[in-house]
């Protein structure tokens, strides 16, 4: 009787390890179908433009397409509700930025809560803004700007990719911290908003410097201060906005990429592994790098900390500032 049970447990291990690999390759056949990377704002925008760089680089690592869509509006919103009700398989993901990651606090009636209901994977990268204005602007420097910013206020105009994006987050900073007064004109992505200013039609914006860039160096904008700390190389000769008249300003966007919350922890590593290959490999670095945007990475929990440190500073700012979505 004895002999008869070992033998029978000997063969149900048996059984067990014979059916590992088979399991193994199940919990790993990832991704088992095309890819939806989500984009949160119009064509031509930084989220965009990042969206389709890593879109197009996992798609050659994954041998499968990872297909970028645009969901514009909200202030990256609409595309976080969706990706927040997608399956959690990981076939759906999304670029997420501050309006997800940090400041989602302005909006008090969301149809979801993008801090419980999306899972961050991966840092992806940040970048310097710069504040920029058509060259028929009066204003050659931020001291000029806020001087008739001060004798006209409520008339001068910025543009936005949307109520609590990046851009409208610093603008609303810059308001707050220099004591004036500007008219908010929010758009479904920044790409839109730029069109506009290039046009005339709105006064100034805080633009992702990648995509200002393009138009600083043609001349058909004139940047008077960035965003960061330090000045940025791409742009060495021109000052921080805390260096020209705001002491203390500083307002880097961050971009990461999101999936919806419930994707397994085997398949969340994997991503994060495989972006992280992507976000270091020198192409997209050099891209990047290009862009005047710099590539971050790391684990799961550097973007959680990230987002957590990110949240409790603007969440200050929007109380101190009254920053609301309307």
């Amino acid at each position: 009787m004895i002999q008869r049970r070992q033998t029978l447990i000997t063969l149900a291990s048996a059984l067990a390890v014979a059916a590992l690999p088979g399991m193994a390759g199940a919990q790993t056949a990832y991704p088992s179908k095309q890819v939806r990377l989500i984009a949160p704002a119009s064509p031509g925008g930084i989220s965009d433009v990042l969206s389709r760089l890593i879109a197009q680089r996992l798609s050659e690592v994954y041998d499968q397409p990872v297909v970028v869509e645009n969901k514009a509006g909200a202030g990256g919103h609409v595309a976080g509700a969706e990706v927040a009700k997608a399956s959690p398989d990981g076939h759906t993901l999304m670029l997420s930025h501050i309006g997800h990651n940090g400041v989602s606090a302005i909006y008090p009636n969301l149809t979801y809560n993008p801090v419980k209901d999306l899972q961050p994977v991966v840092l992806l990268a940040e970048s310097a803004g710069v504040l920029v204005v058509p060259p028929s602007s009066p204003a050659r420097s931020v001291g000029d700007l806020i001087a008739q910013a001060k004798a006209q206020p409520g008339q001068i105009t910025y543009g936005s990719a949307g109520p609590g994006s990046a851009i409208h987050m610093a603008a609303a900073l810059f308001e707050h911290m220099a004591d004036v007064k500007l008219t908010h004109v929010p758009y479904k992505g920044s790409g839109p908003a730029l069109n506009d200013l290039l046009g005339g039609q709105i006064n100034l914006m805080i633009d992702n410097l990648a995509s200002a860039l393009p138009h600083i160096q043609a001349g058909k904008l004139r940047p008077l201060g960035v965003t960061s700390p330090q000045r940025h190389p791409s742009l060495p000769e021109v000052p921080t906005i805390a260096e020209s008249g705001v002491p203390g300003y500083a307002s880097v966007p961050w971009y990461a990429i999101s999936a919806p919350s419930g994707v397994s922890p085997e398949i969340i590593r994997k991503l994060n592994a495989d972006l992280n290959t992507v976000i270091r490999s020198p192409e997209i670095k050099a891209r990047f790098e290009g862009l005047g945007v710099t590539p971050l990475g790391g684990s799961v929990d550097d973007a959680l900390k990230r987002n957590a440190i990110e949240t409790e500073r603007w969440n200050k700012v929007i109380r101190a500032a009254n920053i609301t979505a309307q």
